[in-house]
C-alpha cells in the first residue's frame, strides 16, 4: 500500500519524506487555509515547494464547481509541475471533467467519494485515484472502512485500473484496516503514520538491549 501525507505543511511533509517511505501528497483548500497560505499565485507556489520535496503525485484541488472553471484551473494546475494530480469532486461535471482529463493523459483524482455508486462512475469516467472518506463516514455511524473494501472487490471485479485511495483517515487504527481492506493508497496525517512504529514490545526489546549492552561493557 502507498502512503501519502495529507497536508500542506512543509515540515511535516519533509519530516514523512524523511523516513524514506513518502509516496505522494494530498491536499485541499482547507489544508491550504490552515496554514495561511492564502490567494491563486500562493497556493500554486506552495504546491511547487511540495513537488519539490516529494517525489510522487500531489494531489491539487479545484475550488470551482462548473465544469468550464475545473477545466481552466486543471490547466493552471498542471503546467505548475508534472506531478499534480487533478483533484475534482465527485460530481457531475466534475466526472465530466475526469472524462476530459483522462482522455488528454493528465492524471485525475476524484473526491469526496461516499458511495460504491460514486466509485464506479468516477473509474468509469477514467479516473486514476477515487478518494472515499471513511472518517467522515465513520462520524454519521457509517462503515467507511467497509466502503473501501467494496470499492477495491468493485475495482478488481471488473478490472478497473484505478486506484484506491482512502482519505480522511483519522487514526493509525484506520490505516492498519485500509490495508486490510485491500487499498491502494492511504492519505494520513504524520501523526498516523508515525503510530505505525509504536508498539510497547519494540520499547520493552530496546530497553533489555541497551541494558545488557551496558552491563557487558562496565557502562553505568
Amino acid at each position: 500500500m502507498k502512503f501519502f501525507i495529507d497536508t500542506a505543511n512543509l515540515d511535516q511533509i519533509r519530516e514523512a519524506n524523511d523516513l524514506g517511505i513518502l509516496d505522494g501528497v494530498t491536499t485541499n483548500p482547507s489544508l491550504m487555509a490552515k496554514e495561511g497560505i492564502k490567494g491563486t499565485e500562493n497556493q500554486h507556489a506552495h504546491y511547487i515547494k511540495i513537488c519539490e520535496i516529494v517525489r510522487g503525485d500531489v494531489s491539487a484541488e479545484v475550488i470551482s464547481t462548473d465544469y468550464a472553471g475545473m477545466m481552466k484551473e486543471a490547466t493552471e494546475l498542471t503546467a505548475l509541475h508534472p506531478n499534480i494530480v487533478v483533484k475534482l469532486p465527485c460530481t457531475e461535471d466534475g466526472i465530466k471533467g475526469v472524462r476530459t482529463l483522462a482522455d488528454k493523459g493528465v492524471k485525475t483524482n476524484c473526491t469526496l467519494i461516499f458511495s460504491l455508486g460514486q466509485a464506479h462512475l468516477a473509474a468509469k469516467a477514467g479516473a486514476t485515484y477515487v478518494s472515499p472518506f471513511i472518517g467522515r463516514l465513520d462520524d454519521i455511524s457509517s462503515d467507511g472502512v467497509g466502503l473501501v473494501k467494496k470499492i477495491v472487490e468493485v475495482f478488481n471485479y471488473y478490472g478497473f485500473e484505478t486506484e484506491v485511495l482512502a482519505a480522511s483517515i483519522r487514526s493509525t487504527q484506520h490505516i492498519i484496516q485500509c490495508m486490510e481492506a485491500g487499498a491502494d493508497v492511504a492519505t494520513c496525517p504524520l501523526a498516523a503514520i508515525k503510530g505505525l512504529l509504536k508498539h510497547p514490545l519494540t520499547d520493552a526489546g530496546l530497553a533489555i538491549f541497551l541494558a545488557d549492552y551496558r552491563k557487558v561493557n562496565n557502562e553505568s
